[in-house]
């Protein structure tokens, strides 16, 4: 059957989409503005290049610059796979040429999704799944932010104050607090235990009287002034507020997470599973698009999230087996996270775990293991419409 592949390279501005026929030949190559009038004429044109022959599209990214392009092609009933752009990157080596690095890596996309069998499809989702995936793509965002601040911050303490970065989990509220007014071996001698204590109280710090004590305690031990400490003292204040700052954040975006997630009609039966809170079971609906429409069976799922083994088979050699490479990492980290959870809190699935390490499977495949199973699991309660209980129900008979 003939058909048309179009590989499309986005960008902020402008993408670049490239048409190829059954063949491997360009049938189409243009730059068009990030903007609906112009996309719809690039979709229009393609279609109408295929003239009824099926249009298989694919793109290297499933979200940001290319939300309006995406949309439009789902509203248009079009196919579109997703290739990730490491994937384009190794590619791009086996193709000669230096044209235009554009048109070049439409082209790539364009060819790979022509030749590769393994491609995932875009799921668009509902409404409910797409608003769950921006707030946890920007909540790891402020999670990844937050940890750089809190390593700058131990890093700045640690060239001025080795003993109190030690003695301090920067961390929690408490010591973050407490960076805020005292930061240099001096000031926190001279303040004394009794004090800090009560201006850590006045700000609401629990164990303040513990804490004071521990910095006092180290303070008594450093007299020594390192050079440049009053500018080390101030960049310490500002990185405490600002990491203070980013806890607010996420914490505010973690309410609007729950509320979102209990708006949903499967919440309650993923949350029932143990080890699945509100932000992995938010992370896991945003990644299956709300449901599981999408995926015919367990094993398409387990595939999909990369906790299923892929064939590694060379030659006469077969039945090798390897970690997938293109897989969904963010629901990934949802079945392995909350399987490692489940672990300490479920008696069904420490069994499994310790279960699989008398097999001699070591820690992180039986871990991996477990979160296999745990699709099955999570696959039927949704499938059934029932929440998750360590002790089945027993089934009456008639």
């Amino acid at each position: 059957m003939s058909r048309i592949w179009a590989g499309l390279d986005s960008g902020k501005g402008h993408h670049h989409g490239l048409a190829l026929d059954s063949d491997g030949r360009t049938r189409l190559s243009r730059r068009v503005a990030n903007g609906e009038p112009e996309l719809l004429d690039l979709i229009a044109d393609v279609l109408a290049l295929a003239d009824g022959e099926p249009v298989t599209w694919a793109i290297d990214m499933t979200g940001g610059e290319p939300a309006l392009l995406l949309s439009l092609l789902v509203a248009h009933g079009q196919e579109v796979l997703y290739i990730p752009g490491r994937l384009v990157n190794r590619a791009s080596d086996g193709y000669r040429g230096e044209g235009k690095p554009d048109a070049r890596d439409a082209y790539v996309i364009a060819d790979q999704a022509r030749m590769r069998r393994d491609l995932q499809p875009i799921r668009p989702g509902d409404e409910a799944a797409i608003e769950l995936k921006l707030l946890t793509g920007c909540r790891a965002d402020l999670v990844e932010d937050r940890t750089r601040a809190v390593n700058r911050l131990r890093g700045t303490l640690l060239s001025m104050f080795p003993a109190l970065e030690r003695a301090l989990d920067v961390t929690n509220t408490g010591p973050l607090k407490l960076l805020t007014g005292y930061q240099t071996p001096a000031v926190i001698r001279r303040a004394g235990t009794a004090r800090l204590t009560k201006w850590l109280v006045n700000r609401k710090v629990r164990n303040a009287r513990a804490l004071a004590e521990a910095a006092v305690g180290v303070a008594e031990r450093q007299y020594t002034t390192v050079p440049g400490e009053k500018t080390i003292a101030r960049l310490v204040h500002t990185l405490a507020e600002e990491v203070m700052a980013l806890n607010e954040q996420i914490a505010e975006m973690d309410k609007l997470i729950e509320g979102r997630f209990r708006e949903h009609e499967l919440a309650e039966i993923v949350e029932s599973v143990p080890g699945i809170g509100t932000v992995l079971g938010t992370e896991f609906l945003a990644g299956v698009g709300g449901g599981l429409d999408g995926f015919a069976s367990p094993d398409a799922l387990a595939a999909f999230a990369g906790v299923a083994p892929a064939p590694r088979d060379s030659g006469k050699v077969s039945g090798n087996l390897q970690r997938p490479t293109v897989y969904h990492r963010r629901l990934q980290r949802v079945f392995y996270t909350s399987a490692l959870v489940s672990i300490r809190c479920d008696p069904n699935s420490r069994k499994f775990y310790a279960r699989k390490r008398a097999e001699g499977k070591r820690h992180v495949q039986a871990v991996m293991a477990l979160a296999r199973r745990r699709v099955n699991v999570l696959w039927a309660l949704i499938r059934d419409r029932r929440c998750y209980h360590a002790t089945p129900p027993a089934i009456e008979t008639a």
